[in-house]
């Protein structure tokens, strides 16, 4: 195994490669350059970074990284800083960092907005801090900012064993919210129930729509946060109280559906359709102070802890990828790169 690029100045650094996976192309460890440091910017010694399912679909050609983004997949990472941009400050060469990114994750280093950054805590192991800042910073935009999840509200997330589902039933709980979530086996759904979701209901095997209604007593959920689209949109819809919010962050189960504009009138509902890569650092910023005021407290004490499937090493992601596609995982699946 070659020694590790990339930690030494003006030298390659080790990255995945992506080309087009329609035309049969693996994912290839390669030298590549790294990135420059640019004003308001860390450089970070990259020790893993995590899958997401936007990596799926950038590799597909479905989700480009945004204008001036690292073209390598990616988009979030644990490490340690490495330079510091000399306007930057609060941050100093050799902190353990986290880090929100808008690509370039499957590197030996990346370069990135200070602001997208998150201390990690003392205890939290460094290689499964990569599996945080992606998944609890969308769950608190989604949930709780755009949609505005209080004490005591029920909370759907479809996925529950997901990366984004694990991460919502530790917020939501840490929130004194009550959590449903669906997944696609009976062992999910126990480790879901394990992890602190209140119902947990096996897609494969059950109606969500109707075992909800039972559980809330026909009142439904104030949050439902999908993935899925189409395919669930009148059950979520149906699943709603009054007044109640579903956001959608992906289209797995297809973009286009039909629904009754009536109801949405007269319940009062709102569809909200987000995403979080293609936001600005300025918005990024502001998110992460947000998450820090709110959750800091249940980050340090682990309330809050990264949910890790298994950890790959860097050249082995094409197998991660496939994992991941076959929906094998429960939490997050990492890349150990440093």
């Amino acid at each position: 195994m070659r020694e590790p690029q990339g930690s030494r100045s003006g030298e390659l650094m080790q990255a995945i490669v992506c080309e087009s996976e329609a035309e049969g192309n693996p994912l290839r460890l390669e030298d590549v350059d790294p990135p420059e440091l640019k004003p308001g910017s860390l450089r970070i010694q990259v020790t893993a970074t995590a899958l997401n399912r936007a990596d799926l679909m950038q590799r597909r050609g479905f989700y480009p990284p945004p204008p001036g983004a690292s073209p390598l997949l990616g988009l979030e990472c644990s490490g340690v800083v490495s330079e510091v941009a000399p306007e930057v400050t609060g941050w100093a060469k050799g902190d353990r960092v986290m880090a929100l990114l808008a690509g370039g994750g499957y590197a030996e280093q990346v370069v990135v907005d200070a602001g997208s950054c998150l201390r990690v805590p003392e205890g939290v192991d460094l290689t499964e801090a990569a599996a945080l800042p992606e998944v609890v910073l969308t769950v608190f935009l989604n949930v709780f900012q755009l949609a505005g999840l209080s004490e005591g509200d029920w909370l759907l997330v479809h996925g529950g064993g997901s990366g984004i589902g694990t991460a919502a039933i530790q917020m939501a709980q840490a929130a004194g919210a009550r959590v449903a979530v669906t997944a696609g086996s009976d062992e999910k759904c126990e480790r879901c129930r394990a992890l602190g979701a209140d119902v947990a209901i096996n897609y494969r095997e059950q109606d969500f729509a109707a075992e909800l209604a039972k559980v809330t007593q026909g009142h439904g959920v104030a949050v439902i946060l999908d993935s899925i689209g189409g395919a669930y949109l009148e059950k979520n819809l149906a699943s709603l109280e009054v007044g109640g919010r579903l956001v959608l962050i992906g289209l797995m189960g297809g973009a286009k559906a039909e629904i009754s504009l009536g109801q949405l009138l007269m319940r009062r509902l709102q569809v909200i359709g987000s995403t979080l890569r293609t936001r600005t650092p300025a918005e990024k910023s502001a998110l992460v102070r947000g998450f820090e005021q709110k959750f800091g407290s249940a980050l340090q004490t682990g309330a809050i802890r990264p949910i890790v499937d298994r950890i790959l090493p860097l050249e082995e992601a094409e197998e991660a990828h496939r994992v991941m596609q076959a929906s094998e995982h429960f939490g997050k699946l990492l890349l150990q790169v440093g």
